[in-house]
């Protein structure tokens, strides 16, 4: 757990590392098993008689997205949690740091494309650090609006 605090403090959200602060949140979601906060709905609070199984659903989903939202938050600058610290969901707090700072970036766009182009494999270097290193950048490229085809 404080090795995903320490995670988490290093790459705080400040606006200008959105695309580096939204990877590392990502992993640590998938580390701890929460990523699913974001895709699926809150259940409907269960009714008094309902069956173990729901009332289990229910509490396993708000237990992980209490977590996922804190570490969401721990994660932020002190405005940025100040802002999203009244936000219930997950997902509500990752829509709006998307709407604020996810919009393609051409500089980041450009360096990860100068790097791919770039990219030689040193002689005895491991080639999976080297496919690893390409596939981060296309992805990262990617993600910024750039278009991966043939002619590129």
């Amino acid at each position: 757990m404080s090795a995903t605090l320490n995670m988490l403090a290093v790459d705080k959200l400040n606006g200008n590392n959105y695309a580096s602060w939204k990877n590392t949140i990502n992993t640590v979601l998938i580390i701890d098993d929460l990523i699913f906060v974001l895709v699926e709905e809150c259940p409907q609070v269960p009714a008094a008689n309902a069956t173990r199984t729901v009332r289990e659903a229910y509490e396993r989903w708000a237990k992980a997205n209490e977590k996922a939202r804190a570490y969401i938050l721990a994660s932020l600058s002190k405005v940025l949690a100040k802002k999203h610290e009244s936000m219930l969901t997950t997902r509500e707090i990752m829509d709006s740091l998307q709407e604020m700072f996810g919009q393609a970036s051409y500089q980041i766009k450009h360096d990860a494309l100068k790097y791919i182009y770039n990219a030689r494999m040193n002689e005895g270097a491991s080639v999976r650090e080297h496919v690893l290193n390409m596939m981060v950048h296309f992805n990262v490229a990617e993600m910024n609006g750039a278009v991966i085809d043939e002619a590129s």
